[in-house]
């Protein structure tokens, strides 16, 4: 009965271990299990995107995070904003954030063999 009370009241025989090394270990790989699965491959992933960013040009085809397709006719560097060409007909231009653009779609051509 004695024991019981010592539990409850949360004064643990001195043989019980608490806070012991293999649990620290555990906490410890549990975080670089996390860290190598979720965190590295999302900087990986954002890395990728601003160097993306970073080498748009003028005349580069480009989609939007909204989905539509275009052709980047100016950059506004110190606003962070783009220009974009969507109908090369009429000349319709929408200015799009920077961070807006999903990616490049700069088409290689290929040479034509006879």
């Amino acid at each position: 009965m004695q024991y019981i009370l010592l539990q409850a009241t949360g004064a643990a025989p001195a043989a019980s271990g608490g806070f012991g090394g293999s649990t620290m270990i555990f906490m410890v790989a549990m975080f670089a299990i996390l860290y190598f699965l979720m965190i590295r491959p999302q900087q990986k992933r954002a890395k990728e995107m601003q160097k993306m960013l970073d080498s748009l040009q003028v005349n580069d085809k480009v989609i939007t995070s909204s989905g539509i397709y275009g052709r980047v006719v100016s950059l506004k560097p110190d606003k962070g904003i783009v220009v974009v060409e969507i109908d090369d007909t009429n000349k319709i231009r929408v200015e799009f954030q920077k961070s807006a653009i999903v990616s490049i779609l700069n088409i290689m051509e290929t040479p034509v063999v006879k």
